[in-house]
């Protein structure tokens, strides 16, 4: 029986990038609980140095830093767990770019947002990225996928608003004595 060479070669090819793929992949998750458990264990932090900001009179606006640090952070928690349930829910290399090109996006916002606040989990998000970026173009050349990156900044755009409606809502509730209204406009 004959073989094609080249056949054999781009066969060999595909399969060393598909084993090549889990172990980044899993990297890449080890390195976002990283970054998640950091993030919990600051709202924890800021949850309870904010406690006392439920005393407080309303015209005192001392807790708009504090209250805002918390809020980013428990944005950004939130987000990240989203991207967690995505990467944790890879079926096999075709879910890659189904699941994966909307993370991107949000990894960079959140990068930005904690930038001055976290650098470290701000450089881990960045990245975490790179080597998602290049999992899902890999993944893609595999599989022969083809992406829309505008549809994927449209999703996130969605994901990235529903998250801040529900994280500030949460603060809202937390603290109902302060008016973010108010002290924004001071």
């Amino acid at each position: 029986m004959m073989c094609n060479p080249d056949l054999v070669k781009i066969e060999c090819l595909n399969v060393s990038h598909t084993v090549t793929l889990v172990p980044r992949l899993e990297y890449s998750n080890s390195l976002l609980n990283n970054i998640i458990d950091v993030l919990r264990i600051k709202k924890l932090e800021l949850k309870k140095s904010n406690r006392n900001f439920l005393e407080l009179d309303d015209d005192d606006h001392t807790y708009v830093k504090a209250v805002d640090f918390e809020k980013t952070i428990a944005f950004s928690l939130e987000i990240l767990i989203k991207i967690q349930k995505r990467i944790n829910s890879i079926s096999g290399i075709n879910s890659i770019p189904e699941l994966l090109p909307l993370t991107i996006p949000l990894i960079r916002t959140v990068s930005a947002q904690l930038f001055t606040l976290l650098p470290v989990c701000s450089q881990g998000l960045s990245e975490l990225s790179v080597h998602l970026g290049s999992i899902i173009l890999d993944s893609a050349f595999l599989t022969e996928a083809r992406f829309d990156f505008s549809q994927s900044n449209i999703e996130s755009s969605s994901v990235l608003n529903k998250v801040k409606l529900m994280t500030d809502s949460k603060i809202n509730k937390q603290y109902p004595n302060l008016d973010f209204s108010k002290a924004c406009n001071a």
